[in-house]
């Protein structure tokens, strides 16, 4: 994945060229402090559009993995509304958020977190991403399209929003 910077996001957000015409590296879809922040919460809320046009939102478990999808897990996960939701309308939107600590250095007391829209593909993996005890091998497979996060980044307003492929 490529990102896109817009105009609220850094150069470091978007591929480089190398030295002499070499080819282009990707830098990641999440910033480091992103990634490190998705690494450390247990639980999303994934919402997605039910049969009748109207969303659903629902806790579920995540990974996020190293080419930057995220794959979300849960017991029967084939049997559950929000796997028939994806599979038929496969725009989905993941939440991760919490309540920064009082002595955050970056947005002590407040909200911060990371929302990603993007494209749903259901999968059957060789292993459960995560609690193979209780887990299904079956994962939702987020691919980002769209990633905004707040109070993570030390930036003038707080806010990161960027378009990614």
């Amino acid at each position: 994945m490529t990102p896109k910077p817009t105009p609220d996001a850094s150069p470091a957000d978007a591929a480089t060229t190398g030295p002499a015409g070499a080819p282009a590296t990707t830098a990641h879809a999440f910033t480091p402090k992103e990634r490190a922040y998705l690494a450390g919460q247990p639980l999303a809320r994934l919402a997605t559009t039910g049969p009748d046009g109207g969303p659903q939102v629902r806790p579920v478990g995540f990974v996020l993995n190293d080419d930057d999808t995220l794959d979300i897990g849960g017991p029967a996960l084939h049997r559950s509304q929000k796997y028939r939701n994806a599979q038929a309308r496969p725009e989905v939107s993941l939440l991760i958020d919490d309540m920064a600590p009082a002595d955050d250095p970056i947005a002590p007391g407040w909200g911060r977190g990371v929302e990603i829209r993007g494209r749903a593909e259901l999968l059957t993996l060789d292993a459960p991403p995560m609690a193979p005890d209780f887990f299904s091998n079956d994962v939702i497979r987020v691919h980002p399209r769209r990633i905004i996060s707040w109070h993570l980044e030390p930036d003038a307003d707080g806010t990161r929003a960027r378009n990614v492929d």
